[in-house]
């Protein structure tokens, strides 16, 4: 009988899980690699934006003011660009301010002076991110409002008395306008101008501008004074 106790022995010995005798994959609490852009995460970023303006500017993240140009809008000939930096988190709302240069509403500028005349403006940004990559350009996806119209009619350019003589179209600026769920599906896609046209200058040629970034106003340069934009940064 002990022979055949020795096979039973040996038959369940050759029965044990060949996956216990292997070794265990080692543990990794390692995090999978991420190509997020700041900010992208819920997390506050640092982003850096350079704007020109003729004449006069100003820059909002939603509500939040993060930039002023630093040349008041009564300052005649004020053409100057800003760089500036700012705290957001993607998605953002940029929303912006920018007017040209009117002596009163009548649109005129120099009034009385042999140089009277209509003004003309213009407009171009860029935002980058904390890495340097250009993630908003003023193009003509920004979506925009013209508030001040002058003079309605170009023929009174020259008018003695341009208040009398001169007619104009002025709007509030819409309620809560600055808010992400506004409803802006009525406002005008900006329009682009050329540099010949817009003739940017004093502090235009001190930044380098992304190709992509384009100079935009209102559909008329002489007429459209004061415009209200938005663009999201996703």
């Amino acid at each position: 009988m002990k022979p055949i106790t020795l096979l039973i022995v040996a038959a369940l010995i050759g029965c044990t899980d060949d996956k216990a005798s292997k070794p265990a994959a080692p543990a990794t609490d390692a995090a999978p690699a991420t190509d997020a852009a700041p900010g992208s995460d819920g997390a506050s970023a640092t982003y850096s934006a350079d704007v020109w303006a003729d004449n006069w500017s100003a820059m909002y993240i939603g509500a939040t003011q993060v930039m002023e140009d630093s040349v008041a809008i009564t300052t005649e000939r004020s053409f100057n660009a800003e760089s500036f930096s700012f705290q957001a988190t993607r998605p953002f709302l940029v929303n912006v301010v920018m007017k040209d240069f009117k002596a009163n509403d009548s649109g005129l500028e120099y009034i009385g002076q042999r140089n009277q005349q209509m003004g003309d403006g213009g407009y171009i940004a860029q935002i980058k991110d904390s890495a340097g990559a250009v993630v908003a350009v003023s193009n003509a996806d920004w979506k925009c409002l013209t508030i001040h119209i002058a003079p309605l009619d170009k023929a009174c350019e020259g008018a003695a008395d341009p208040l009398t003589e001169c007619t104009w179209q002025i709007l509030d600026e819409p309620a809560n306008w600055k808010a992400p769920d506004f409803d802006d599906s009525a406002w005008v896609n900006a329009t682009v101008h050329s540099a010949a046209d817009v003739g940017p200058k004093d502090g235009y040629d001190e930044i380098t501008w992304d190709p992509s970034a384009a100079l935009i106003w209102g559909a008329d340069l002489e007429t459209h004074n004061t415009i209200l934009c938005r663009a999201w940064v996703r």
